[in-house]
C-alpha cells in the first residue's frame, strides 16, 4: 500500500494542541507501518522549518524517530516542501533516510502516472503579489543571507508569525470554491497521460473524478485525512477524528 499525507503542521497550536497532533501522527505512521511500501508526505509537515548549517528546529523527535525507523526498514519515504516547510536541506534526508522534492513530480505508482505537488506554488499567474512572495522565500540567496545574518531564535519567532498568518487563510474549510484553481490546472496540463493528481495546501480534504484528482486535507482541530493507493491503482481518501 502507498500512503499519502499532508499539512500536518507539527509545531503549531498551543503545546496541549502540538501535543496531541504529533501524537495522532506517530500513532498513524505506527499503523501503515506494516502495510506501507511507500509514504509521500505531501508538503507542510512541519508548521515552519529553517535548517542552518549545524542548527535545525528544536521539536518533533517522536516524528523524526518514527519517519527514521521506517526508512530503516526498507519503507520509501518520500517528502515534498509546503509553503511552510520549504526551507529544508541535507538533514532529513541524511539523518532520517527522506527522499526530498522541492518540485512537483509525475510518478508512476501502482501502475498509474501520478502527479504530486502541495500545491501552493501552481496556478497562481494571476496574484502577482503572491508570485513575489514566492520568489522571494524560495531565493537561495535570501536563504544564504538569512543563515548567516539572523540568529536561528530571531528566524524561529519571525517563521512562526509568518505561519500563524499564513494558516489563517484556510480558515474555512468547507468553502469547495477554493478548490477551483488547482482543479483548472489539472484540467489544462499539458500531459493526458496522469492517471491522478494529488494536492495538499488547501487544507480540504475531497476528491473529484473528473479529472481525477484528490485534495489530502489538514490534521489540525482533532480532524484528519489521508489517501491510500492500493497495488490495483485504486487510490481512496479517507478520513478521522481524534
Amino acid at each position: 500500500m502507498i500512503y499519502f499525507a499532508s499539512d500536518i503542521h507539527l509545531g503549531s497550536g498551543s503545546k496541549e494542541e502540538q501535543k496531541a497532533t504529533e501524537q495522532k501522527f506517530v500513532q498513524w505512521l505506527e499503523c501503515i507501518e506494516s502495510t506501507a511500501e511507500a509514504l509521500f508526505l505531501v508538503g507542510d509537515i512541519f508548521d515552519f522549518w529553517f535548517e542552518y548549517n549545524r542548527v535545525v528546529p528544536k521539536g518533533f523527535v517522536r516524528t523524526l524517530g518514527k519517519i527514521a525507523q521506517m526508512t530503516d526498514k526498507g519503507i520509501r519515504v518520500v517528502m515534498f516542501t509546503g509553503n511552510h516547510d520549504m526551507w529544508v536541506a541535507s538533514y532529513l534526508t541524511e539523518e532520517c533516510g527522506v527522499e526530498l522534492y522541492t518540485t512537483p513530480q509525475v510518478l508512476e505508482l501502482a501502475g498509474k502516472r501520478i502527479f504530486i505537488s502541495h500545491g501552493d506554488n501552481t496556478n497562481i499567474k494571476g496574484d502577482i503579489m503572491l508570485k513575489i512572495m514566492n520568489a522571494m522565500f524560495r531565493s537561495k540567496t535570501l536563504r544564504f543571507f538569512a543563515s548567516w545574518l539572523v540568529h536561528p531564535d530571531l528566524f524561529m519567532r519571525f517563521g512562526q508569525w509568518w505561519s500563524g498568518s499564513s494558516r489563517k487563510a484556510h480558515k474555512n474549510q468547507t468553502d469547495l470554491s477554493y478548490l477551483n484553481p488547482l482543479i483548472e490546472y489539472a484540467k489544462e496540463y499539458n500531459d493526458k497521460n496522469i492517471d491522478h493528481f494529488v494536492f495538499g495546501h488547501l487544507h480540504i480534504p475531497y476528491s473529484i473524478a473528473s479529472p481525477s484528482i484528490t485534495f489530502l486535507g489538514n490534521w489540525q482541530n482533532r480532524r484528519y485525512s489521508w489517501t491510500e493507493l492500493d497495488k490495483t491503482g485504486n487510490i481512496e481518501l479517507k478520513t478521522a477524528e481524534y
